[in-house]
Formats: structure tokens, C-alpha cells, sequence
């Protein structure tokens, strides 16, 4: 049921959405080769200890720890050499007290051992002898079995995002394939007469379309599949043609422009055509974004998006990319930020939450934060911006010389 223009608090038009819209992981297998940046599915456990034998963490030589004990410079202690550990090979050799064998980094520590001396704190005499000149204690310079992780251990919970470093823990236990999120398929529409493609030149009165390519961008960084949908005249019937191809095609669907209350803003009603409940939200008590729609068509996520650039990619980060990370499972990703002192006031309306684009300067060993004149049809107002401080609602305004938070984008 369509809801007339009406402002409520970014907090309560995110509960009203949830309220219809309960996320469902889609899920596939891929090789872990190919898996960077991708959302586990499902928790991964080990299938085995790592390592699965005792490991020297260095060159040196493998001994009886409590047979090196008072080991100096000045008096060193002499070990019988009974031999080498190749690498990549069983250890054969077991140890008995007052014997020591020759390991290398990464290599199998024999039998009977419990320790190694570094290479560099021995001497050797003969090929036949070693001299340690400095005592070891058990353990030391060696990894146990399981020490990294043990067998049936959880190595990464559902909804971690594999990193470099995970692929290559995964591979070392042998896991090649795993299951995770499938990518939802996000579907971008533009919407009106006078958005042109970007490499036509414009004609009076028209522009070139930033929305569908800045939007498909913060799509992938979120981890959606978008897909650009076009750009759809004002023209009622066509835009819901469009629209609803985009809903039967993908998982979630982006309508940028037409979301305001001039009289051919027609977003609202497009949407409402798309299935039920149809639109829930239209309008919040934010700046920018004002007059966003959030939807639920059919039990797929719709919205509504102004179409000026920065309050489109202000909106799109606050709630698509939170609702794109939800139907991968996924947390919302850590973004950086800074401290810093806030260069000029910021002022506010009480009610109103505020996103102020800023940009940082470094004095006196400080970071400032520079407050940059937003009109939210600039577009590089967002690209002069290193990111943006937020004014709660229950403020009116930050004053110059103040502690603030930047997020950075």
C-alpha cells in the first residue's frame, strides 16, 4: 500500500523496511583460487592439524633441551652430530641423550628431540660434533602438531569475507573448493528525459548519466553483481515496463531520480505497481536523501533513490549497501577513520540527521576537518572529499574547533 510523502528518523525507516524484508543467502561452491573477497557461506572446519608434524622454525640443530643446559661461549657443551633431516622427508633419526641432528627450516623434528639450537649459537668442531653455546628450553624454536590449528577446529565462521592471506590457510589444510554467498544481482535504473548516456555530448538541458555508473560501483564494493538497466524516460508506462524487468531479473532493484514530490515524479507509484506491500517509506528526516523511497515488492528490496549524485551515493551507502551485505550474510565492512577538529561550524536542524562532506588538512601535527559546501547536484563535491562527519538528529549543529569523527570514503 503505497504511503504518502512523510518524513520519519533514518533509524525508524530501516525498522519499518526490516519489518517486510527478511534477507535469504544464495549460495554456490567455487575453487579457493578463485575466491578473494567472496562471503563464506557456511563455517569452515578444519579437516586435519596444522602442522601435522613437529616443525623446526629454523636451521640449526635438533637436541635434547635439558642436555644444553649451562651452555656458553665460554663453556660450551658437546653433542654427538648422528645425522640430517632432509627436507621434505620422514625424520628417521631418534635421539638419544647427548645426540643432536642437523634440521632445517620448516623441516620434521626426529624422535627424542624436544628443542633446536640455532645454527648460529653452535660451532662445529668436527663433522662428527657440535658445540652449543647457548642453553634451550623445551619447545623452543619449534611448532607443534595442531600448534596453528587443530583438526575440527572452526577456521572461519559464515559470513567472513576471505582475504589473500585466507586463501592460502585454506589451501595449507587441503580445502580446494568452498561455499559462499552468491553475489546478489543488483538492477540500476535511470530515470528521466534528460539523462543521456555518458559518451553522448548533451543537448540544452540535458546531462550525462552519472547515477547508473557511480551506483554499479558502490555495488561491487558492497559485493553485488550490478546490472545497468538503462535509462527510462518520464513517460509512466515505459519506466514501469523497464522497472519491472529489472524486478523479474534481479534480487534488488535501484530506481535513481523520480523520487521527490514534483508532479512527474513517478517512482512511487512505478514501485507500488511492482508488487505488495509495495512502497513503505517515502521520505527521511535526513540531509541528503530527503526524499527517498524504501520498498519491499514481492519479498524483493526496491528503492528509491534522489537523483542528485551525492544524495544517491549518501542513501546507497546507508541503506543499499547495508541491505546488499545482508543478503550475503555478511557484517557491515569496517570503515576507516580519523580523528579530527572540526575547521568550521557545521550547522544542523534539530530532528535531521546530517552527512557533511569534508576534507582533511594536516596542521600542526593535527588533522582539521574542512567542511566542503555541498549542492547536492555537484558531483565533485564528493569527489573533493576525503569523507564525511555525521550530525546526529538530536543536534543542532558542530561547532568550528571540536573533536569529530571522520568517515572516510
Amino acid at each position: 500500500m503505497a504511503r504518502t510523502f512523510m518524513t520519519c528518523t533514518p533509524a525508524e525507516a530501516w525498522r519499518i523496511f526490516r519489518e517486510h524484508f527478511s534477507p535469504q543467502v544464495s549460495s554456490h561452491q567455487v575453487p579457493v583460487s578463485d575466491a578473494l573477497d567472496c562471503i563464506l557461506a557456511e563455517e569452515v572446519l578444519a579437516p586435519e592439524d596444522l602442522p601435522p608434524f613437529p616443525r623446526s622454525m629454523m636451521d640449526g640443530f635438533a637436541v635434547l633441551a635439558r642436555d644444553t643446559a649451562g651452555a656458553s661461549p665460554e663453556q660450551p657443551i658437546r653433542l654427538i652430530l648422528v645425522g640430517e633431516v632432509p627436507m621434505g622427508r620422514a625424520a628417521e633419526l631418534k635421539l638419544k641423550p647427548g645426540e643432536c641432528a642437523l634440521v632445517h627450516t620448516g623441516g620434521m623434528i626426529p624422535s627424542g628431540s624436544d628443542a633446536v639450537v640455532m645454527i648460529e649459537h653452535t660451532r662445529q668442531p668436527s663433522p662428527q660434533a657440535v658445540e652449543v653455546l647457548h642453553p634451550v628450553i623445551p619447545g623452543e624454536h619449534i611448532i607443534q602438531p595442531g600448534e596453528d590449528v587443530r583438526r575440527g577446529q572452526i577456521v572461519f565462521h559464515a559470513g567472513h569475507q576471505l582475504r589473500p592471506q585466507d586463501l592460502g590457510g585454506l589451501l595449507a589444510l587441503g580445502i580446494t573448493q568452498v561455499t559462499v554467498a552468491r553475489p546478489p544481482r543488483v538492477g540500476i535504473l535511470s530515470q528521466g528525459d534528460e539523462v543521456v548516456p555518458p559518451e553522448q555530448t548533451p543537448g540544452p538541458g540535458q546531462v550525462r548519466d552519472v547515477n547508473s555508473y557511480t551506483l554499479a560501483a558502490l555495488t561491487r564494493r558492497a559485493g553485488g553483481h550490478p546490472i545497468l538497466l538503462g535509462i527510462a524516460p518520464d513517460r509512466v508506462e515505459t519506466l514501469i515496463a523497464m522497472a519491472r524487468h529489472g524486478w523479474k531479473t534481479c534480487d534488488l532493484l535501484v530506481i535513481s531520480a523520480g523520487s521527490s514530490v514534483s508532479y512527474r515524479d513517478m517512482t512511487a507509484e512505478v514501485i507500488n505497481a511492482l508488487g505488495r506491500p509495495g512502497v513503505l517509506v517515502h521520505g527521511i528526516s535526513i540531509r541528503p536523501g530527503k526524499p527517498t523511497i524504501l520498498a519491499v515488492c514481492d519479498g524483493k528490496p526496491v528503492f528509491g533513490l534522489p537523483g542528485n549524485p551525492v544524495s544517491a551515493m549518501v542513501i546507497f551507502e546507508l541503506f543499499v549497501s547495508r541491505v546488499i551485505r545482508e543478503m550475503m550474510g555478511a557484517p557491515i565492512p569496517f570503515r576507516r577513520t580519523v580523528q579530527a577538529r572540526l575547521a568550521k561550524d557545521v550547522p544542523s536542524v534539530s530532528g535531521r540527521e546530517d552527512y557533511a562532506q569534508v576534507r582533511l588538512e594536516q596542521r600542526d601535527e593535527e588533522w582539521w576537518a574542512v567542511p566542503i559546501p555541498v549542492k547536492t547536484m555537484l558531483i565533485y563535491s564528493l569527489i573533493h572529499a576525503d569523507g564525511f562527519i555525521h550530525v546526529p538528529a538530536e543536534s543542532t549543529g558542530l561547532a568550528a574547533g571540536e573533536w569529530v569523527t571522520v568517515f572516510m570514503h
